[in-house]
C-alpha cells in the first residue's frame, strides 16, 4: 500500500479547523436533535392526548398542561444528550461510543421522569410514555445515522478530519500512516511527519513527507499545517521529551494522540487506567468458552431456524432454477476445515458444472487466477452455468449453509471456510482464524469478497477471530445485506 499524504503547499488553507468543524458539526446535530425530539415528543402527545390536555398532580389537584410536561421533557432530554457527550469529537464518524450514549442519555431521562411522576403524585398517560421514548430513541439513531453518512463522506475527500503529523521511528511512522489510511472515516488525515533518523523529505515507499526530526517539531507542526501530534513508537523519544512536546501544544487547538504498537484490538478489549500519572493501557485477552460461546449458539439456531423458514419458498425456487437449467445434483458438497482445524462437509447450491473440480487443474496451469496469493478465483470462470453466474452474483448459493449452521459445522458469521489444499499454505499466526467457527458470512464478505487480497482477508478474519461479540455480530448481518444488494466483489 502506498500512503498518500499533501504536500505542505497543497493543504486546503481554506479547511475548518479542527476546533471549528467540531463545533460547526455539534451545532447542526443539536438542531436535528430537537427537531427530532420535538416531533416526536409532540407528534405522540396530539396523536394520543389531543391537542389540549391536563394532567392532575398530588393532592391538590393541581392542573398541569401535557404542552408543559413535552417542553419540559424536551429540555431535559437535550440536556442529557449534552451531558453524557453525544456530540462529542471523540465519538464523532466511527465506533459504536455515540448509539450507546445516545441510548444510554435516553434511558436516563425515561428514569428521571418516571422517578418524578413517583414524587409529585402525576398521573402520566402511560401511552404517552412507553411510546414516546422508544421512537424517539430510534428516531434519534437514525438522524446520527444519516449525520454519519455526511460525515464519512466528507473525511473522504480530506475535509472534517484531524490533520495529523505523525512522531516516531520510520518503520512505526509507516505502519500507522497504512493503518489510518485504512479507515479515512476515522477522521485522521496524515499531512506528515517527524521521525528519528532526522530525513528531510519524502519517506521510502511513500508520499509521507518528513520534516526532519525531533528538534525541528514546532518547525514541522507550522509548515505542514496540523494540529494534532500523533506519538508513534520510537525507543529516541523519551517520556520527558513526550511530555515537553504536550507543553508546547496549543491548548484547545493543538491535540495529542500516543499510538500503541498493538492494532486490531477491538475498543471493549481496550481499557485505560491512569497509575502515578502513567496511563496504563489493559487490553482483554479474548475468550472462546462459556457463557460468550452459549449465546453465539443460541443465536445460531434461533437465527438459522427463523431464516429457513422465511426463506424457504426462494430454496425451492433455486432449488428447481439449478435442477432444470444444467445436469447434475442440485446441491454440491465440498469438505472444509472448520473449529479447532477439524473438517466437515459445506454445502451449497450447485452454481458450476458437475465436473468443475477435476477442471481445476487444468485452469490452475493457464495461470490466469485472479484474487490472491492463496485462493482460487476467476472473474470470468468458464465452469459457472448461467443460472450459477446470477446466484453467486448474490451469494443465493450460499443460502443452504444455514442447513450446516444448524448442524453445529458453521455459525451465521465468522471466518470465512477454507480447503484443506489452502490450509496447507497457511503461515502459522493463520490458523488462529481456527478458534471459532467458520461463518456464512464475515468481515470478509462485507469489506469486498472476492476483491481482497490474501493479506487483507487474513487480516480481517484474524480481526473477527480477536474481537467477536454478538453486537458485532449483528453489525457485519445488517451489512451482509447491502453487500449482497450491491453484489460488489462477487464471481
Amino acid at each position: 500500500m502506498v500512503m498518500r499524504a499533501p504536500d505542505s503547499t497543497n493543504v486546503d488553507q481554506t479547511a475548518p479547523s479542527a476546533t471549528n468543524w467540531t463545533r460547526t458539526y455539534a451545532r447542526r446535530v443539536l438542531f436535528t436533535d430537537f427537531l427530532v425530539l420535538f416531533w416526536v415528543v409532540f407528534g405522540v402527545q396530539i396523536a394520543w392526548l389531543g391537542f389540549d390536555s391536563n394532567l392532575a398532580a398530588n393532592e391538590n389537584d393541581l392542573r398541569l398542561s401535557y404542552t408543559g410536561v413535552s417542553l419540559l421533557v424536551i429540555l431535559l432530554w437535550l440536556g442529557a444528550l449534552a451531558t453524557y457527550g453525544t456530540r462529542g469529537a471523540r465519538v464523532l464518524g466511527v465506533g459504536s461510543a455515540e448509539y450507546r450514549l445516545v441510548a444510554d442519555s435516553s434511558a436516563r431521562v425515561f428514569g428521571i421522569l418516571a422517578i418524578a411522576a413517583f414524587l409529585f403524585h402525576l398521573e402520566l398517560a402511560r401511552g404517552y410514555v412507553l411510546i414516546a421514548f422508544p421512537v424517539g430513541i430510534l428516531v434519534l439513531l437514525l438522524s446520527r445515522w444519516m449525520w454519519r453518512q455526511w460525515l464519512v463522506a466528507q473525511r473522504r475527500s480530506g475535509r472534517y478530519s484531524a490533520k495529523v503529523l505523525l512522531v516516531g521511528s520510520e518503520p512505526s511512522v509507516l505502519h500507522i500512516a497504512g493503518e489510518l489510511a485504512r479507515s479515512p472515516e476515522a477522521g485522521y488525515r496524515v499531512l506528515g511527519a517527524a521521525v528519528s533518523s532526522g530525513r528531510v523529505g519524502t519517506l521510502p515507499g511513500s508520499d509521507i513527507r518528513s520534516y526532519g526530526g525531533f528538534d525541528d517539531l514546532q518547525t514541522a507542526l507550522e509548515h505542514s499545517g496540523a494540529d494534532t501530534v500523533v506519538i508513534t513508537s520510537a525507543d529516541d523519544l523519551p517520556p520527558e521529551r513526550v511530555r515537553e512536546l504536550s507543553w508546547t501544544l496549543e491548548p484547545g487547538r493543538q491535540h495529542l494522540v500516543v499510538a500503541p504498537s498493538l492494532t486490531d484490538i477491538g475498543g471493549p478489549r481496550i481499557h485505560t487506567r491512569p497509575v502515578q500519572g502513567l496511563p496504563l493501557i489493559h487490553v482483554e485477552t479474548p475468550t472462546y468458552e462459556g457463557r460468550k460461546l452459549y449465546a453465539k449458539r443460541a443465536f445460531d439456531v434461533v437465527g438459522s431456524i427463523v431464516l429457513l423458514a422465511a426463506l424457504s419458498p426462494l430454496l425451492l425456487v433455486l432449488a428447481l432454477a439449478v435442477k432444470l437449467t444444467s445436469s447434475g445434483p442440485v446441491l454440491f458438497r465440498q469438505e472444509r476445515v472448520g473449529l479447532n482445524g477439524r473438517p466437515f462437509m459445506m454445502i451449497k447450491f450447485r452454481s458450476m458444472v458437475a465436473d468443475a473440480e477435476d477442471r481445476l487443474q487444468e485452469l490452475s496451469a493457464l495461470d490466469r487466477a485472479e484474487g490472491n496469493d492463496v485462493l482460487f478465483k476467476m472473474r470470468v470462470d468458464p465452469r459457472v452455468t448461467p443460472i450459477g453466474r446470477i446466484i453467486r452474483r448474490f451469494s443465493l448459493d450460499e443460502l443452504t449453509q444455514l442447513f450446516n449452521v444448524l448442524a453445529g459445522t458453521m455459525s451465521l458469521v465468522g471466518p470465512r471456510p477454507p480447503l484443506e489444499r489452502e490450509v496447507q499454505r497457511y503461515d502459522a499466526h493463520v490458523h488462529r482464524r481456527f478458534l471459532v467457527k467458520p461463518g456464512i458470512t464475515g468481515l470478509w464478505q462485507v469489506s469486498g469478497r472476492s476483491d481482497l487480497s490474501w493479506s487483507d482477508s487474513v487480516r480481517l478474519d484474524l480481526f473477527y477471530v480477536e474481537n467477536w461479540s454478538t453486537a458485532g455480530d449483528l453489525v457485519i448481518l445488517w451489512r451482509t445485506a447491502n453487500a449482497v444488494i450491491r453484489s460488489r466483489g462477487a464471481y
